[in-house]
């Protein structure tokens, strides 16, 4: 059977681009929508349980948002939740899953950040709670034990929420989900596996997708969500050349099960990447994961020696490049904390000095309990923009207006996919003309578990019209 003229079709099918699939199956009035992904399954890359923490990011203990970011973070990931509770129970239970999570502050300054924090965030987020030594002690036993008392703790958190997700099921879920609702209206539906694709060009109105093994792909709109390759994508096409991608590894590590939940520690405003958090991990039962490390890498994707190459086509070196590089690394804590992050990599010195940063959340961990996590860790594309000559930090799209747009989605990347589906769904709209059921959109993915609050709303409202 041939393959039809796509209206819309999707390069990459990690959680992003399933996310859109569906949105583009459940919401809209196409004809024929398509995806295409090289591997043999959705989201087994960044989008795998290996390769992240595994967290539902809402804004609450994440102190490196405002709280301006934390109003729209928390709306796409009550997007997540309210997906996947209104499936059967049995699908649900493999997607997404209830932890405690907190923010712990440990020292006087920490802990009047994390008080004066709370006041500011807990109208946004009516389920969080201020924790006390007693409170915490209770929820989490190993964040007191061997603790010096005269070190001050808080923490603020909640009890009873969705913080865990499955990011490969829930992939599998949008994509059956938007077959559903594509097939119940005629309209088809088409994710091509094990597909890699050569080339995309335009001719006329329609853009040409080679692949290999599926021949010439051809369609009126296409979206690249494919991680770093997205920008390699647009650099063949002459798009997006002011940008240069900067891949960040992140390793973890093992220990027996000593958290009940997810215990998140205060960022550095200084550092650009992640504080060390521990989760209880969705794939490994009995084992809590620390990390992540953050480590330069050569790669696109993690443990794949092939896509070498390609980070040097999307790294465009140049002055421009070099200059952001070097501002980066003049920052003392920076500097510090790039070489610590290489020494993390060595063995049986990466434990001895990965066990300092962990014991600020655990104290009576012990080097023989802590195990480097082989096979986990993926690849994050942060964007240098090279006329700025800085880090972009967070999403990264570029859309030049010509019927395609290329997503590059660090972290939250995850917790966005419906709300990054969704910007993209309006774009498609507005080159396309097609209908949008925002009925629908609202009462599937903006009510239930998580509602909207007031604060939300009117960036919601923005997004909707």
């Amino acid at each position: 059977m041939s393959t039809p003229t796509y209206d819309v079709l999707i390069v990459g099918g990690g959680v992003s681009g399933t996310a859109l699939l569906y949105e583009l199956g459940r919401y809209t009035d196409l004809k024929a929508i398509g995806l295409v992904e090289k591997y043999d399954h959705v989201a087994i890359v960044n989008s795998h349980g290996r390769n992240n923490s595994q967290t539902i990011h809402c804004g609450d203990i994440e102190t490196n948002y405002t709280l301006e970011k934390a109003k729209v973070t928390k709306r796409t990931a009550g997007m997540v939740v309210n997906f996947a509770t209104k499936l059967a129970p049995e699908v649900r239970d493999k997607i997404v899953y209830k932890y405690p999570k907190m923010v712990l502050g440990v020292g006087k300054t920490e802990c009047e950040f994390l008080r004066d924090r709370y006041s500011r965030f807990k109208e946004l987020f009516p389920r969080m709670k201020l924790l006390e030594r007693d409170d915490i002690a209770e929820l989490e036993p190993k964040l007191v034990e061997g603790r010096r008392p005269e070190v001050p703790i808080v923490a603020m958190g909640s009890t009873d929420e969705y913080t865990a997700v499955n990011y490969t099921t829930l992939s599998e879920a949008f994509v059956e989900e938007g077959k559903k609702s594509a097939e119940a209206k005629g309209m088809a539906f088409d994710v091509h596996l094990s597909t890699p694709v050569e080339d995309i060009r335009k001719e006329g109105d329609l853009f040409k997708v080679k692949t290999p093994n599926k021949g010439t792909l051809t369609a009126r709109y296409v979206v690249v969500s494919a991680g770093g390759h997205s920008l390699l994508f647009a650099h063949r096409m002459g798009y997006g050349r002011d940008k240069s991608c900067l891949p960040m590894a992140g390793s973890f590590y093992f220990t027996p099960q000593v958290l009940n939940g997810k215990v998140y520690t205060v960022q550095n405003e200084n550092l650009p990447f992640a504080a060390v958090h521990g989760d209880p991990d969705v794939l490994v039962e009995g084992k809590t994961r620390f990390g992540p490390t953050a480590l330069m890498l050569p790669l696109l994707e993690r443990y794949n020696g092939k896509t070498f190459f390609e980070f040097l086509k999307v790294l465009r070196l140049d002055r421009n490049v070099i200059k952001a590089l070097w501002d980066l690394m003049r920052v003392r804590d920076i500097r510090r904390y790039i070489f610590k992050n290489f020494l993390f990599e060595v063995p049986w010195l990466r434990e001895r000095l990965f066990l300092k940063d962990i014991r600020k959340i655990v104290p009576s961990l012990t080097v023989k309990e802590v195990s480097f996590a082989k096979g986990f860790g993926g690849v994050r594309p942060q964007l240098i923009d090279k006329e700025k000559r800085k880090l972009v930090m967070g999403e990264a799209k570029i859309n030049p207006g010509s019927g395609i747009v290329f997503n590059m989605t660090p972290s939250p990347g995850g917790t966005s996919c419906l709300g990054n589906a969704e910007k993209d769904l309006y774009l498609a709209q507005e080159f396309l003309g097609f209908a949008i059921d925002k009925e629908a959109f609202e009462r599937d993915l903006l009510v239930g578990e998580v509602p909207l609050t007031d604060l939300e709303r009117p960036a919601a409202t923005a997004l909707m019209s």
